[in-house]
């Protein structure tokens, strides 16, 4: 079959791989019939996150049709047709029963991996690197989906793949983001990124009530996007980032942040932007985490930090003085899919939300490797990719 795969820092390749099999009476196997390149594609793409190895089959946004199934696949047939939420969970250990599915414990094949890095292990993810079990991604003709029976969405023929898609991963991320905010309707919300996530977090926030929304970006088309969604843009290009925030909320700062960013934050005219920059070139550090900071500061006293944005290794001089004396409650992780994507699935049915909006290019898998350089840059008003096998 043909799948993108990983090679090396800005080398993504449509190769030939084999086609995957039934390896666990839970598995099954998939015919992708949509997949696409999601934001924390770009830190593989970028070289940021460890233990890739050459030739790994990326992707962990997809979608498509059952075509075989374990023995021990209960709730799946052949023909179903079925979202892949990119976090693997076997559903019956102690997290995943209490609906914390991006941690389960029983999924990550490379456990000790991840456990000696983070002091416990994530769960399985696809796509994303053998420190989160090295399976094998969506970006591909075929996928073998382990733990099937618990690692699926089945999703109704009266609606489009490109309505669905996104119940995978960044819709579910953007509202998880804004429900972790505890929004009320007294809130502003501020939101640093306007890349898919954080578009998905803009109107997560709206439909949950929020006073006011802004998106923070540089990205005119982004920029312009999350205006049409409810927000108020601001170019950090243009203005003063802290400033603008005072003015739109009166000198109290918002009181709810969303940092949609994560490890390659980008700022202007911000010295704690070049040092990090520096760090990470010589290895002294693996992140840049400016939104962190400038979320710490402006966000107002009893406020919440939300971070869905990746963050993979070490960052430097966080004020966390300020965090703790400020009194800012901290909320993060991967997203737990499966506890929200019934109430997101509705949602779209109802014509609530349709998460195709965010879609501005649309191409067979073969394209792949040249939109991932298109969506890295921003080029051609690039915000999310769409692929088909």
């Amino acid at each position: 079959m043909k799948a993108l795969c990983w090679h090396g820092k800005h080398d993504v390749r449509y190769d030939t791989v084999p086609d995957p099999i039934l390896e666990h009476p839970r598995d099954a196997i998939i015919k992708v019939t949509a997949c696409a390149i999601c934001g924390s594609d770009l830190h593989l793409f970028d070289g940021f996150m460890p233990e890739m190895k050459s030739g790994d089959v990326l992707g962990h946004e997809f979608m498509g049709e059952v075509v075989e199934v374990g023995a021990e696949t209960q709730n799946l047939k052949v023909g179903d047709r079925v979202v892949i939420p990119f976090t693997i969970t076997c559903g019956a250990c102690d997290q995943c029963l209490k609906g914390n599915f991006s941690v389960c414990e029983r999924t990550n094949r490379n456990a000790d991996k991840a456990a000696k890095m983070f002091g416990h292990t994530t769960a399985g993810l696809f796509g994303y690197s053998h420190l989160t079990g090295g399976y094998a991604g969506g970006q591909a003709e075929y996928v073998r989906v382990p733990y099937a029976d618990s690692t699926h969405i089945p999703v109704q023929d009266d609606l489009t793949d490109e309505q669905v898609l996104f119940l995978g991963d960044i819709f579910p991320t953007g509202w998880q983001a804004a429900v972790q905010c505890d929004i009320e309707p007294t809130d502003t919300v501020a939101i640093w990124g306007g890349g898919p996530v954080g578009q998905m977090a803009i109107r997560s926030a709206v439909l949950l009530g929020a006073k006011q929304v802004i998106c923070i970006d540089r990205v005119p088309e982004r920029l312009a996007m999350a205006r049409d969604g409810g927000a108020v843009p601001i170019n950090f290009d243009e203005d003063d980032v802290v400033e603008r925030l005072q003015e739109l909320t009166h000198g109290k700062g918002p009181e709810k942040c969303i940092d949609a960013v994560g490890m390659e934050s980008h700022a202007s005219r911000s010295m704690d932007s070049l040092y990090d920059r520096v760090k990470q070139a010589v290895g002294a550090e693996t992140d840049r985490p400016h939104v962190l900071r400038e979320m710490i500061y402006v966000c107002r006293p009893a406020g919440v930090l939300s971070v869905p944005g990746v963050y993979g290794g070490l960052i430097d001089k966080i004020p966390f003085g300020a965090a703790m004396n400020k009194g800012l409650t901290w909320r993060m992780g991967q997203t737990h899919v499966r506890r929200w994507t019934d109430e997101l699935l509705q949602m779209i049915a109802d014509k609530r939300i349709d998460p195709s909006f965010v879609i501005t290019h649309r191409a067979r898998l073969q394209a792949g490797p040249d939109l991932y350089k298109t969506f890295r840059d921003k080029a051609d008003g690039c915000i999310k990719v769409v692929l088909t096998p």
